[in-house]
């Protein structure tokens, strides 16, 4: 067996484990110990917001009581009520209203369900706070020695589980894809005209970006969900755009010509306003790397221009030459 160490991988999307009841594994990714500490710690800030608005209010109450009413025993009932109001009843309430998600939790992207997918019940939800209180966090019973044991289980366990989660039989989940953008496809030679007539002027971004959300993600379809949705949006994308494609071709290979071409004009006019901005403020362009004298000067305004002509530069359809007013 090698003893060589292995490169760290990201985990992979799916390694949660779960399946449904259908038996389909459903891809979803575990959360591990980091996103869960800074779930539990903007959730320890709200409960001490929530925490000092009872204190108010239990002041403002007292203070219109009799005197003589409260004595130290019901004062100390009313410290431990709001204590197990705190750290007990507001994770349960939230799980329970929220889909499985503390406000820290949600900020986050994390959300509590099953071992088996299903969402979290309101006993799972009492078993996993109160053994967090005790165990965990803040630690009722041997706090120091209970972390410590906390931590070693979330690290070990293959799915980032607490003790809480193993008594209650959940888990946590992260709720949002960590997806990867791929490249936007290129466009096929027998559409390349008929694109650069293109009429995009009704095009908005709301359809551009549900059409690049499509074409990167499109793998990740199966048929005829990918096709279906193809179409439909094919049928968005022509209604605003004109002249009509060549008949012949599937909707994909129409949407990333479309979309190439969007792009290919929106870097011509970055490129031409760069350009006019080398011209207006030549301070602005960015001064090749030090140290290479041989290499060649992309922006000669960048050092002056001493010495070098730069060919003109159309910008707007007119030719300007640097160092012409403008």
């Amino acid at each position: 067996m090698s003893t060589a160490p292995r490169p760290w991988a990201a985990p992979s999307w799916g390694d949660a484990g779960l399946v449904s009841g259908e038996a389909v594994q459903l891809d979803v990714r575990a959360a591990r110990i980091g996103s869960r500490v800074l779930a539990l710690l903007l959730d320890v800030l709200v409960q001490l917001a929530f925490g000092l608005l009872l204190a108010a209010l239990a002041g403002l109450t007292l203070a219109v009581l009799p005197y003589g009413v409260i004595d130290a025993a019901l004062e100390r009932a009313l410290l431990t009520v709001g204590l197990v109001l705190l750290l007990v009843g507001y994770p349960v309430l939230f799980e329970r209203l929220n889909q499985g998600r503390t406000l820290g939790k949600a900020a986050v992207g994390l959300r509590v369900v099953s071992v088996d997918g299903a969402p979290v019940g309101f006993r799972q939800s009492v078993s996993r706070a109160l053994v967090g209180v005790a165990v965990e966090w803040p630690g009722l019973v041997l706090p120091l020695l209970s972390w410590v044991a906390g931590v070693t289980v979330m690290l070990s366990d293959p799915r980032g589980r607490r003790l809480g989660d193993l008594v209650a039989g959940t888990m946590v989940v992260h709720t949002r894809i960590a997806a990867r953008w791929r490249p936007v496809p290129d466009v096929v030679p027998a559409l390349v005209g008929w694109a650069y007539t293109l009429d995009l002027s009704r095009l908005d971004a709301p359809l551009a970006l549900a059409t690049r959300q499509y074409l990167a993600r499109a793998h990740r379809f199966s048929e005829p969900a990918r096709g279906e949705l193809a179409r439909r949006l094919w049928h968005q994308v022509a209604a605003v755009t004109a002249p009509p494609p060549p008949p012949g071709l599937p909707e994909p290979v129409y949407l990333a010509a479309v979309l190439s071409e969007r792009h290919r004009r929106a870097r011509d006019l970055l490129a031409g306003d760069r350009a006019l901005a080398a011209v207006l403020w030549p301070q602005l362009a960015c001064p090749p790397v030090a140290g290479r004298p041989d290499e060649p000067v992309t922006d000669p305004l960048a050092r002056g221009g001493a010495g070098r002509e730069r060919p003109p530069t159309p910008v707007g359809g007119v030719e300007r030459t640097p160092g012409r007013p403008v």
